[in-house]
């Protein structure tokens, strides 16, 4: 069991720098701003932000997964590390440059001509960003998990302070006291503009603290070694691109797709709330998002190091088990105890609250996909996985066309289902031609039953007390606990028994 525990040991030091971070967004700044914001205002934030997520891709282009590929089989990471932050460094100044050339003809396409401020900010937000994705990588790769947390943590801190400033203390401080120093700093017409602007102040912060990584290695650019990690990255820059589709087109597309009710005085106010109703709702299913980005850190170079050694295959099979089985208890935790999650947005966005089991199963098979990807990485052949994020982004489009002028946005939300089911389905049995494991699927379709079956027992029975709700679900979710303890002890007591697998 010895890999396996080396595993959840760092998906748990990962997580600091990844679950503890992104809870604290959710934490402070999902019920921040759901209550400091209107519907539409914080729909500008979900719009804007799903344009990040997809410029996130652009630029990094599958550099990082490159670097650790490159840094264990040319034996030579400060070589590969080097090429790649040097790589980035080019592109990042490049698109910065275009951006601020093109700031308005942008800001008129997007549908925020009055906004180009945002433009601005956020060319830089996502430039730095990019640029210290290699940095961070190579923290990953080194093993320095408590640093790479570190710095994540501070970061968010840092963002979370200056919201905290320019929103709550700069407003009451001018009300004060009219004349006060802060006057020069803070302006009330920027509104939501300071939510980036301490996005931008947070990214900073984090450039400084990278700065060892950046200069401990001298700068050399191999060309050569360049061309043959841009061969390798670019079928996952567009398993990238296709999986940004996937994950945040609807949050762009639902504006023009919604149905705008009749009589509605301003339809793309209307648009934009249902945006921010959706977006506040699909985050109550954080809890899976953040484990899966958690273990994907950790697991990218686990794997890799893990295919040289003896019967790799076997051990990808158990981590599949254990991790659909930590999913299925936050699909449980969340969906049982919505009652409660609830109350981490605003009264006004609770009218989506029936998406959340969807949006949570959906991201579910995303983690099992992204297990199962282990086949065509460790075999250089990436293209598989652009065909499959191309097949799930065509599904997602398509699925978000057709649902979502009938059912609104919880036709979004199947359709993130519909997608990810997908890829997950043919990913197994594409894996199962160039890169067999055994997946115990008996077992781990059990426990997708038990879960249902749960599930359904707490959705059946009607309870109005909400005390009585919470018990009622507490003993389901032991319920799950239990029965997978008696399945899962005896083979881990063998293991420990017979050796290391």
């Amino acid at each position: 069991m010895k890999p396996i525990k080396q595993l959840a040991g760092q998906t748990a030091i990962y997580g600091l720098g990844t679950i503890v971070p992104r809870l604290l967004n959710y934490l402070l700044l999902t019920p921040f701003y759901t209550r400091i914001f209107e519907l539409g205002e914080y729909g500008v934030i979900t719009e804007l932000y799903a344009y990040v997520a997809f410029l996130m891709v652009l630029l990094t282009y599958g550099m990082e997964t490159a670097f650790f590929r490159f840094a264990e089989k040319e034996k030579q990471p400060g070589k590969a590390y080097s090429t790649a932050l040097l790589s980035l460094l080019t592109t990042t100044l490049l698109f910065i440059f275009l951006i601020l050339l093109f700031t308005q003809p942008v800001a008129n396409v997007i549908n925020y001509p009055a906004n180009k401020e945002y433009i601005v900010l956020f060319s830089f937000i996502v430039g730095l960003d990019a640029f210290t994705a290699i940095p961070f990588a190579l923290l990953r790769q080194q093993n320095k998990a408590f640093r790479f947390a570190g710095i994540k943590i501070i970061n968010v801190l840092v963002n979370i302070g200056a919201n905290v400033f320019f929103l709550i203390i700069c407003p009451r401080l001018i009300e004060q006291n009219p004349e006060s120093l802060v006057r020069f700093i803070y302006n009330e017409d920027i509104g939501i503009g300071y939510a980036f602007i301490s996005n931008l102040i947070a990214s900073v912060v984090s450039l400084l603290l990278l700065f060892p990584e950046i200069f401990r290695v001298r700068l050399f650019f191999d060309r050569i070694l360049f061309r043959r990690m841009l061969v390798y990255a670019l079928p996952l820059l567009v398993v990238g691109l296709a999986g940004m589709v996937n994950e945040v087109s609807d949050k762009i597309l639902l504006k023009f797709l919604i149905s705008i009710p009749p009589g509605t005085v301003d339809a793309a106010s209307y648009a934009l709330e249902q945006v921010g109703i959706y977006g506040a709702n699909f985050k109550l299913a954080v809890l899976m998002t953040l484990f899966i980005q958690m273990f994907r850190y950790a697991a990218d170079p686990f794997f890799f190091a893990q295919a040289n050694k003896e019967n790799p295959q076997q051990v990808y099979a158990d981590v599949m088990k254990y991790f659909v089985i930590f999913c299925f208890f936050i699909f449980l935790g969340v969906t049982l105890y919505i009652d409660l999650f609830k109350f981490f947005i605003g009264p006004d966005f609770r009218t989506g609250l029936y998406i959340v089991p969807v949006v949570l199963m959906a991201n579910l098979f995303l983690g099992v996909f992204y297990n199962l990807s282990v086949w065509y990485k460790l075999n250089d052949l990436t293209r598989y996985g652009a065909y499959l994020a191309i097949m799930g982004a065509i599904i997602t489009i398509v699925f978000n066309v057709v649902l979502v002028p009938v059912f609104g946005f919880l036709g979004s939300a199947w359709a993130h289902f519909a997608c990810y089911f997908s890829m997950m389905i043919v990913s197994y049995f594409l894996g199962r031609k160039f890169y067999p494991v055994k997946y115990n699927l008996k077992r781990i379709l059990g426990y997708l039953s038990l879960t249902m079956l749960l599930f359904l027992i707490s959705k059946t029975i009607t309870i109005g007390d909400i005390y009585s709700r919470l018990g009622l679900n507490t003993v389901l979710i032991l319920i799950f606990v239990m029965v997978v303890y008696f399945f899962e002890k005896k083979k881990v007591r063998v293991k420990n028994v017979d050796g290391e697998i």
